[in-house]
């Protein structure tokens, strides 16, 4: 199940690397994002005209190192997901080979939301800056 759940995120957070900083000192989501139980660990970067948000999952637990998994490892989740409001940007996530939905948010500046909806099924994961 975990599996499933971290297809998504990796797209969808990975999906969230470029994040245009509202807040205090221009934080922007550009670096090194873990999911908050420790699975999986993302590098998130501005990308396309330097305002689209891309990610790669970067480093999987032993736990989480399933084919399924693996096959998704130093590949991008997100790619060019679109700057849509302010510290939110938009897109396509890959989940089990195909392509959903999703958004980006950066919640802080340690903190990011993906979320993302494949029919019905709609989940959200939150990642910290490391």
């Amino acid at each position: 199940m975990l599996s499933h759940f971290l297809r998504p995120a990796a797209a969808i957070l990975f999906a969230l690397s470029t994040i245009p900083a509202a807040f205090a000192g221009d934080v922007s989501p550009a670096g090194n994002w873990q999911s908050t139980g420790g699975e999986a660990r993302y590098k998130v970067s501005l990308c396309g005209d330097g305002t689209q948000l891309c990610a790669r999952l970067t480093w999987l637990s032993p736990e989480m190192r399933t084919d399924q998994n693996l096959a998704y490892l130093n590949k991008l989740v997100i790619n060019r997901a679109e700057l849509s409001g302010s510290n939110v940007w938009e897109g396509t996530v890959v989940y089990e080979g195909e392509e959903i939905d999703g958004s980006v948010k950066l919640v802080s500046s340690d903190l990011l939301k993906v979320s993302g909806c494949r029919l019905v099924l709609c989940q959200s994961l939150v990642f910290q800056r490391i």
